[in-house]
């Protein structure tokens, strides 16, 4: 069960993270895995975007997810290396 401290603890940590690169991951049916790498752009009281290039035309895209959606592990949350030692300091 996921109560209200979990979410805002997600949400904090997220807030926190703005700015810095991640790759998200979740299922997208019969064994589809979808993937995007970007931004986090911003955090909203139940959800987050995500500014993402789009490779083939050059320009972004903004997705969201849900912090429950974390929570629950239906999106998975992956920092570069490189971006973890920056959120760390």
């Amino acid at each position: 069960m996921i109560i209200r401290s979990d979410l805002d603890s997600c949400r904090s940590k997220l807030q926190s993270m703005i700015g810095s690169r991640v790759r998200l991951t979740s299922n997208g049916g019969r064994k589809r895995l979808i993937v995007h790498e970007g931004v986090i752009d911003n955090c909203y009281p139940n959800v987050f975007t995500v500014k993402c290039r789009r490779e083939a035309e050059g320009d972004f895209e903004i997705v969201s997810y849900s912090y429950i959606d974390v929570l629950t592990r239906a999106v998975r949350i992956a920092i570069p290396a490189s971006e973890a030692q920056e959120v760390a300091s």
